[in-house]
């Protein structure tokens, strides 16, 4: 895997704390459609969450604001439905991976995944708040760009993080942050390749 630096101002604020261990890098995959290139990073855009994940969830409103400001930043000018020559779609899962390995979905008031990643359910949030090894949150932000009128794939991606739960990037504005600069770093990327970005100690 390549492995690039990422470095963004905006999340000054949310340094981490001495006591919380550092996050690994953002895992991030993405797929390019031939011939999609020119199409990308200009035009009308318009944004929905994906399926169950209604637009107004209050859960995904931040990761799709961070969402809007990578694409405002690469070049599209986000609209309306009607008026849209492309369609983003986000598609938010959190979920815990206990310091024993184990992974299970949380419930964070949207539904479940769609499209070519997989699918998943949420169940209840368990989180270690005793001594040893933390637990870590996880979150996985997918995005999918299509064309409005002929509804085919143009670019697809996806960056998965995980930050211990006392981790300041645990917290939804900050996380929605640093994976979308991350999913969007480098645009469109290459198609089939999967980078690890690093998070700002």
């Amino acid at each position: 895997m390549n492995r690039i630096a990422l470095t963004f101002a905006a999340l000054g604020t949310f340094a981490l704390s001495a006591c919380a261990t550092a996050p690994g890098p953002v895992q991030v995959t993405r797929f390019v459609a031939p011939e999609a290139g020119a199409r990308l990073g200009e035009g009308t855009i318009f944004l929905e969450g994906s399926g169950a994940q209604d637009t107004d969830s209050l859960a995904l409103m931040p990761y799709k604001s961070a969402v809007a400001a990578q694409l405002r930043a690469l070049g599209y000018t986000e609209t309306d439905r009607a008026s849209a020559r492309q369609i983003a779609t986000v598609t938010l899962e959190r979920y815990v991976q206990s310091a024993e390995g184990r992974r299970s979905p949380v419930t964070v008031g949207v539904g479940g995944r769609t499209g070519s990643y997989g699918s998943g359910v949420g169940v209840g949030i368990g989180i270690n708040l005793g001594g040893g090894e933390r637990d870590k949150l996880g979150s996985e932000l997918s995005v999918t760009i299509r064309d409005a009128a002929s509804q085919a794939n143009l670019w697809e991606g996806r960056a998965d993080l995980r930050v211990p739960d006392n981790s300041p990037l645990a917290q939804a504005q900050a996380n929605a942050q640093t994976l979308a600069a991350a999913l969007f770093s480098d645009f469109p990327g290459n198609n089939g390749e999967t980078i690890e970005v690093e998070v700002p100690k």
